[in-house]
């Protein structure tokens, strides 16, 4: 039974990664602007501050920085500054017409409506594509960056690190074993928003500040005056009221907490029970505060019900938002840290250090990408031991023979009770490592295997999850179609499967069949 389940869904996830011909179908690589491996790419950005700064970075090292493109200059001064001889544009568009002949690939990390636009308008003209999560906004721009990689031929990858994490497939591995049973529930939850939503005003009007192209970073949503909410200096996130993370609390320009955090914490749950292929049977938001007429909730929860799946059970997920703990789920023990990695410190310890240094008797094991290990738990054994600053994010999942639980990004994957560490082994590796999240996209742009959160695999997660982003904004349960992409019980929902696109932005979407 183990090797059946554990080959039969290891098998499903290469689905899409390779060519609809099969190996060798494609005669040349190189014709499709691939390189060798000693080849170094050239990188444009579109996006240059925040989120892309660091994706910019991680790339940067062993490639080619050549163009960068930002509608913010205040934003983008820091990589700006950096990358002095690159070009830089506050359009897109245009550095995508003037610069293509220089360009392989492109980073996108721009506030989430804009994803799907550009992302479309780099893949026509052959660039591979690094997209920031959520990957869109919309479900059916979803399927239209996933058709326009098949039709151009181009590496993509969504900004998800969780995927290319060991403890995200230590998770899946843990499970396709049999070490928990047949999973019933996954319960799921994070801090965020940690920026500002269930805002009831709009305030007055204000100038846009020098160096801000505010139409540009409009984009494809609606026109509307700028404001900076009366906000005299930046906020804790270097922004005002829309700008320069705040968006993300907005319907018309991010995706809430969901889209900020649930392709990273939901990735190992995807992942292990195929999220992506079940049938979604409905989602329903349960529970919401703080209520807002353009912006998500200041806290919500939400149910998906999946259906069976080769030999796994129908599935329930609940997904927390803005907590400041981990939830009580019925059957896990409330002493048990639960999701990310605590901080442990001796009772009465003079406070906490990172694990390895710093003041004696204290530990500290957060840290994303950590493997759980028999010397953490021996640590967490210890006399006098107590936990310590815990962080409410992570997951839980519950089989008939067992829990376990993992973190943000699928770290410190481990058994629960934690006791039952003592003793355990880790499967053998079934799936691929990762050599990190950036260096599996750039592999695949140079001809490698397809890259973990390839759009193939991407697209279909952020589908269902995207289903939840809609459910926060109707009461009741949402009932989809996904062969004819339609919400079929509630009209008003189905038109959010869509983006409306401002007069002057063109999508060009590629010809499916919803």
């Amino acid at each position: 039974m183990s090797f059946n389940r554990r080959h039969f869904f290891y098998g499903s996830l290469l689905a899409g990664a390779v060519p609809t011909g099969g190996f060798g179908s494609t005669t040349s690589l190189k014709s499709l602007g691939y390189k060798s491996p000693n080849e170094k790419l050239n990188f444009a950005a579109i996006g240059s501050g925040g989120q892309g700064a660091s994706n910019i970075r991680a790339a940067s090292p062993t490639e080619n920085i050549v163009a960068l493109c930002d509608v913010d200059d205040r934003r983008a001064a820091p990589t700006f500054e950096a990358f002095p001889k690159a070009p830089r544009y506050r359009d897109f568009r245009v550095m995508l017409d003037k610069e293509a002949k220089n360009i392989d690939a492109v980073i996108v990390a721009t506030p989430d409506h804009m994803h799907g636009m550009a992302a479309m308008w780099c893949m026509e003209r052959n660039k591979h594509v690094y997209v920031q999560k959520p990957l869109v906004r919309t479900i059916w721009e979803a399927r239209q960056v996933r058709a326009a990689a098949a039709k151009y031929g181009v590496a993509t990858q969504m900004g998800n690190q969780g995927y290319s994490n060991e403890g995200t497939r230590q998770c899946a591995e843990i499970v396709w074993n049999g070490d928990i049973g047949n999973v019933t529930e996954v319960h799921a939850w994070s801090d965020r928003p940690l920026w500002p939503q269930g805002i009831t005003q709009v305030p007055a009007e204000e100038p846009v500040p020098a160096g801000l192209d505010w139409d540009l970073w409009l984009g494809v949503a609606e026109k509307r005056p700028y404001t900076a909410g009366g906000l005299k200096k930046a906020d804790r996130w270097g922004g005002y009221f829309y700008e320069s993370f705040n968006w993300r609390g907005f319907y018309d320009f991010g995706a809430g907490a969901l889209g900020d955090m649930a392709c990273h914490i939901l990735g190992a749950p995807n992942m292990a029970l195929h999220l992506s292929r079940r049938q979604v049977i409905g989602v329903e938001c349960i529970r919401k505060e703080g209520v807002s007429p353009f912006q998500f909730p200041k806290a919500a929860v939400l149910r998906f019900d999946f259906a069976a799946y080769g030999d796994m059970p129908p599935l329930k997920v609940f997904w927390y938002d803005g907590m400041k703990g981990s939830p009580k789920i019925e059957g896990v023990p409330e002493k048990e840290w639960l999701g990310d990695p605590p901080s442990v410190r001796q009772a009465g310890g003079p406070g906490r250090r990172p694990m390895g240094g710093g003041q004696p008797g204290v530990a500290e094991f957060r840290s994303p990408g950590r493997v759980y290990s028999k010397s953490m738990f021996e640590a967490l054994q210890a006399p006098g031991v107590e936990l310590a600053f815990p962080t409410p994010n992570g997951s839980v999942f519950k089989g008939d023979k067992g829990m376990l639980t993992t973190g943000t990004y699928g770290e410190v994957t481990r058994l629960l009770p934690v006791e039952k560490m003592r003793d355990y082994t880790m499967p053998a590796p079934l799936l691929t490592r990762s050599p990190g999240h950036m260096r599996d996209f750039i592999r695949a742009c140079k001809g490698g295997d397809a890259a973990c959160s390839n759009f193939d695999v991407a697209a279909p997660f952020v589908e269902w999850m995207l289903l939840g982003v809609i459910a926060l904004r109707h009461d009741g349960k949402l009932e989809y179609d996904p062969e004819k992409m339609r919400i079929t019980n509630n009209a008003e929902a189905n038109k959010m499967l869509r983006p409306t696109l401002r007069k002057g932005w063109d999508f060009h979407a590629v010809k499916i069949n919803t």
